[in-house]
Formats: C-alpha cells, structure tokens, sequence
C-alpha cells in the first residue's frame, strides 16, 4: 500500500498535533472498495504517470430512499400519483448531498492541493468531477494504476482496489474509474451480407415481399414478412402500428445511445429509409446527433481499420429501426465517447471515462429528454464493482422518476457464453453471467424472438446467437415482480442449482424480434441478429404509445415496469417456446407467462396502446 502524507512516520510534536485540521487529525485511510481483474482482462504494465484521468466521486445522496417512494407512486397504475412524474428540480432535490458530506469531500480535496475552481459538479451536486495525471489519483486513493489489455486487444487503465479516508466512507458510494472493467459493448452478432456491393441495393426486392411505399392497411403478417430477412414493414404489420400515424411528433420524442466510436451514418440511414421507409428518407439527415464527452460522429466513408471493425453497425442497426417504425417522430441520439480510449502506444496525456457515468450525469443535467431511450450495450454484471452498480443504478431510477422509460438489450448468449461460465471472485466457481445494467430494478430490459406465427426464442446457430436473460447476483428482485416471477423460479425446483441467484431481480422483462434484421451499412445490406435489434424495436413501439397517451392529454408511460407487471402483461404476446441456452445447459426456458428468457413477451401496439389509455391519468 502507498504511504500518504497523512500517514508519515515522521515523529511530530505534541503542538504540532494540535495544530493540525480536525479532518486531517482523522485521515486514517482504509480500503473503501476492491474488485478482482474480470478473466478477460489482462494487467500489460502501469500506467504513465501523466495518464489523465477524469475522477468522478459519487457522494451519498441524501434523499435517495424518498425518491424510490416516489418513484413507485407515479409508476403504480393503482396508486393517485400516476403519472405524477416528477421535475427536474425535485428529483435534484431528492438526491443532492448532504451539506457535511460535500465540506468533508471539499477538505479532503483541499488537503491533496485540489482546490474548489478545478472541480465540476452535476446539478444536484452528488457528483464531483475532477481531471488529474494518474500520479496525483494515486496518491489521492492510496492505489496503483495499471493498463490492462482485454482479450478483443482494447486497453484500459484501471485499479483494482482503492482507498479513502475512514470517515468518509459513509459520505462517498463511489469513485470511478477505478475497478470498475465495464465495456460497453453492442449486443449484436454479424450474421452475413445480403447484398455486397452498394450498386446491388436493388437485389432488396428479393426479401420484401410487398412494396414499402403504400403498403395496404388490411396488409397480413405473412404477406410482409420474411423468415429470412426482417423489415421495418414486417415488424410494423407484425406489432400493429402499421395503420398508425403518430399525432404530436415534437411533443412526443424518442431516442438511442451510442459508444465506443459509433454514431449513425446518415448516408446509410437514407438509403435504408428510402428503400424500407420512403415517405421517411429525409429524417437520414433531420434527427438529432448530441456529441457527449468527444463521441465520434464521422460522416465521412470508413477506413479499412474501421470497415474491419464493423465501426457503425450498431449506430445503424439503432437508428434504422427507429425511424422507420416512428416516423416523424423525432430521433435524438446520444454519442458518448470514453471507453476504451487509452493507447499504450501513446505517451500523451489522455483521458478515460466510464461511459454509462458519462452519459447519464450528462442527460441528468438536461432539462427536456425523449420520453423513451434505447440502449443496446452493456457487459458481463460482474465485470463491475457491486457499488458502482448500484449507484449506476440509482442513477437511472432519477430519470425512471422524470417519466423516462429506458430499455437495455437483455444479452447474446443465453445464461452465459460457453467457456466463460465461472465466478470472478478469485475462486472460480461455475455460475450463470447475468447481464448489466438489465439487473438494475429501474430499467425495462428486452429480450430476442424470432419467427412470426409463432414468435419463438431467438437463436441462430451459425453464430451461436441466443437471447439472453437470467437474474441478478447484485440487486434483489422488487415486488412488483414477485407474483410473476415467485411461480416460475418455483417451477425450475432444483434444476441449474447454485448457477443462479433464486432471489435476485429476473430479467428480461419483455421481448421483440432480434433475428436477421435487414440494415444498411457502408452502402450495402447487411443481416444482424441480436437484442440490440430487439431493444430499438420495442422502444419504437412503446414511443408510439406515448404518442397516443400524450395527443389524448395523458402522462406517458414512465418507467414501465409497475404498471407492465401490474397491468400491461395482458397487452403483450407470450412466448411459448425456446430457451436461454448457454453454460453447457439448456438455460431458462420460455413457458405460459413470464420467463428469463422472453419476460412477457411481445407488444402488440393496439393492445398495448388500449391498456395504457385505460390506465393512465390527465395531465
């Protein structure tokens, strides 16, 4: 452990003690968090010194559990505050810290020669950013930084175990990035291209079976869809919107995350609209791009570096499927830079963030959101720290209690990808990977389905593509999902004994097509499967909904959980067949109701459209 200054073994004088600042006199350190190294994650050499590191210390919120309450009332369609959402202000209100916890942090910083001008604050003040070479946080945390290399070859620098004085523990969840190995990565798997070249655009017509353009209202699910290759028009017959035109677009808005440098090529969105969505093509170059924390919004074609990588495929798949659902329902999209950026083969300072703490202290800070967002990346849940978990968490609950609904794509591998299948608490102990953020109680997480007539669990087994679902080791199932989700883990009796928490938060929660999606890229056709298809998919339904909540003068649906578990099931078509395979099983399997595999199942617009209205009160 490295010395601090505060702890010299330089003998003082009695007077000198007494001289010395009450906080100083007490700042004893001790470790405040540890987390082993995730498996895939491999230590290469230390950091430089002059690595800068963007610091964010989580202060405790003051208010947190009062929040929560009031969370749950403007969720619960039984209870008179539904759709009560609270503002900006309150919810800042609720989480702000304490007036001691904020002078401790401000004295400790104070003690390290960090004065109060070179720190930033979000807009309740629970959070302290603070930007400083790798040297200086490690003498601040009592740690030691290291690069590490994750298998894929991306590095990061972290520090497994970090210290801070014993009495501000109590004051401080967490400081990132330390040991947290979260990476944000797409759910999506690359299955085969459709079309190779940009000029063979025209070969679509081989997959629709029925022209884009005016399609017939009385259009069936078996005219417009394709088992092969699925479209904006199938998965509009499919759930219903077809005949559906959104009423206050502007009012009603909607909107997708992007990391790890993608953004959504406009170029390519217009040529998937054109031929999927043609009324819709313009909207390529009207939706909103928000660049966060030096994002990547390159409109310019790829490199060959970038064209290996896949570099858009997901920023495309997001966008694609959107605006061609909801048209012209606005698009905002969020373009969070930071992870992974640190090259071992730079020696210049440069920054690394954690991306979710990017993006959501920055939408936080916002006054006026899209009503849904839609993410499609996340990671293994235990490649991060329990209490940045948690506090992540939390801070996702502060925009639940805006009336934002946001949905995670649910995982690609079953309960686990094989070979990966142990604990990462040093003992190596068989067990399922549940997904995160998907455990987090205060987001909606979406699982994959794939066929029509029935929809069934998606899997393809050319790229071992199966939807993923599973339960939480970190976050405890809320009630509001005890009496759907008691019976079903009562149903598995012992069976996959010890490879899952019985008692933990089970997702998905609801499901929507994730199989060979027809999407743009690079001017040609590619076909992707993955949740992260599934998850923009059903967060254009559920937008959609809110269009129609919000032209009858109603709330918009919120943080959909309470009232989906209470109520909104009914609306949605269940999923009978398939499982959740992975870890050398045959994963949680799809059975009458809700299951870890497909939660609810699948919207159906009209259906989901008239239990929100019948639920939902006036503004």
């Amino acid at each position: 452990m490295l010395l601090l200054p505060v702890a010299s073994l330089v003998f003082v004088s009695l007077s000198t003690v007494v001289e010395c600042s009450p906080v100083r006199s007490r700042s004893l350190y001790s470790v405040k968090d540890s987390h082993h190294v995730p498996r895939k994650w491999t230590r290469v050499s230390g950091a430089p010194a002059n690595h800068v590191i963007d610091l964010e210390i989580a202060l405790k919120q003051s208010q947190f559990d009062e929040l929560e309450r009031h969370l749950y009332e403007v969720s619960d369609p039984d209870h008179s505050r539904y759709g009560d959402h609270l503002k900006f202000d309150e919810v800042n209100n609720l989480v702000k810290p304490s007036g001691e916890s904020l002078d401790l942090v401000h004295q400790w910083l104070r003690e390290h020669d960090i004065g109060d001008d070179r720190l930033s604050y979000s807009p309740a003040k629970d959070w302290v950013k603070v930007s400083l070479p790798v040297a200086d946080v490690e003498r601040l945390l009592d740690t030691k930084y290291s690069v590490y290399k994750h298998v894929d070859g991306t590095h990061a620098v972290r520090a497994p175990k970090y210290s801070l004085p014993t009495h501000l523990h109590k004051h401080i969840d967490t400081i990132q990035p330390t040991n947290s190995f979260l990476r944000v990565a797409p759910k999506k798997s690359n299955v085969m291209p459709v079309a190779s070249e940009a000029q063979d655009m025209s070969e679509l017509a081989a997959v629709q079976r029925v022209k884009a353009k005016d399609p017939s209202p009385d259009l069936t699910v078996a005219q417009a869809c394709n088992v092969s290759a699925v479209t904006p028009l199938c998965l509009r017959t499919l759930y219903g919107t077809l005949n559906y035109k959104p009423q206050v677009p502007g009012k009603n808005k909607v909107g997708l995350t992007n990391y790890l440098g993608e953004t959504n090529n406009r170029s390519d969105v217009f040529l998937f609209l054109q031929q999927f969505r043609p009324e819709a093509a313009q909207a390529a170059f009207q939706f909103q791009i928000e660049v966060i924390a030096n994002g990547d919004n390159q409109q310019t074609p790829n490199n060959a570096t970038q064209l290996a990588a896949g570099k858009d495929l997901e920023g495309n798949l997001d966008a694609e499927t959107i605006l061609a659902i909801d048209y012209p329902t606005p698009l905002i999209a969020y373009n969070t830079g930071g992870s992974p950026p640190f090259k071992p083969d730079i020696n210049t300072p440069t920054n690394t963030n954690e991306p979710y703490l990017t993006w959501v202290r920055y939408v936080l800070a916002q006054s006026d959101l899209p009503q849904v967002i839609s993410t499609s990346y996340g990671d293994d849940e235990q490649t991060v720290p329990e209490a940045y978990a948690r506090r992540v968490c939390n801070e996702f609950a502060q925009l639940g209690a805006r009336g934002i609904s946001l949905l995670f794509a649910s995982g690609d591998s079953g309960v686990g990808e094989e070979g990966t299948c142990f604990t990462n608490d040093g003992r190596n102990t068989s067990t399922f990977l549940p997904s995160f953020p998907d455990g987090c109680p205060y987001v909606t997480s979406v699982g994959g389905t794939k066929n029509f007539n029935p929809e069934v669990v998606a899997f393809d087994p050319r790229n071992g593509y199966v939807s993923g679902g599973g339960f939480s080791n970190y976050f405890r199932r809320p009630s509001y999902q005890d009496e759907a989700v008691k019976p079903y883990v009562a149903s598995l009796g012992d069976q996959f004994k010890r490879l899952y928490h019985k008692r933990g938060r089970g997702y998905p929660d609801i499901a929507a097509q994730g199989q060979l999606f027809q999407t743009v890229w690079n001017g040609t056709i590619r076909r992707l499967d993955g949740t992260s298809a599934s998850t923009p998919a059903a967060a254009a339904i559920l937008s959609l909904v809110n269009d129609s909540l919000l032209a009858a003068g109603k709330k918009p649906l919120g943080f959909l959980n309470p009232w989906l578990y209470k109520r909104g099931y009914q609306a949605f078509t269940d999923v009978l067949s398939g499982s959740a395979t992975g870890c050398g099983t045959s994963g949680f399997p799809a059975v009458k109701g809700w299951d870890a595999v497909t939660g609810f199942g699948t919207p159906f617009f009209p259906s989901v459209r008239a239990a929100a209205l019948n639920s939902s009160r006036g503004n």
